[in-house]
């Protein structure tokens, strides 16, 4: 079974950020964790705010904890709101049901892990992630059906 190592982990974190920097967007943070859900690389961009980490940290765990990209995730928070309080409960409040959170899949669809990005809105820090996974060959699920 394939594994996410430290060097692709920081090589997407670092993409990420990077290609935040390029759109000119807000300043990010990415989080990226293995497939049971512990960090391999958190980075900050310098400017970005405290909170920012943690924040990309709970949309990735999010993902991971429910098996399906921020997308999905966050059409399933706002169809079923009680039943997400009773996750954030359980969870200590770490999961973030918004786009931005993506699992991160080989071409055949075994799971690797996840990302998260949180700086600017959902859909650019999405958009970041999607980017980043893309530039190392792994497969980006960010809870929207794949076209066939």
């Amino acid at each position: 079974m394939q594994r996410l190592d430290l060097a692709t982990a920081t090589q997407i974190a670092s993409a990420a950020i990077r290609a935040a920097r390029e759109l000119g967007l807000k300043p990010m943070a990415a989080a990226v964790l293995d497939a049971v859900g512990h960090p391999l690389a958190v980075l900050r961009d310098e400017q970005a705010s405290f909170l920012r980490p943690q924040i990309a940290t709970g949309k990735a765990r999010g993902c991971l904890g429910m098996g399906f990209g921020g997308r999905e995730l966050a059409r399933r928070a706002q169809a079923m709101p009680a039943f997400f309080d009773a996750i954030n409960s359980l969870t200590a409040g770490e999961v973030i049901p918004v786009a931005g959170g993506v699992l991160i899949r080989t071409a055949e669809g075994a799971l690797l892990g996840a990302i998260g990005l949180s700086g600017d809105t959902s859909d650019n820090d999405e958009r970041c992630a999607l980017l980043a996974i893309g530039e190392v060959g792994l497969i980006a699920d960010n809870g929207d059906p794949q076209p066939a």
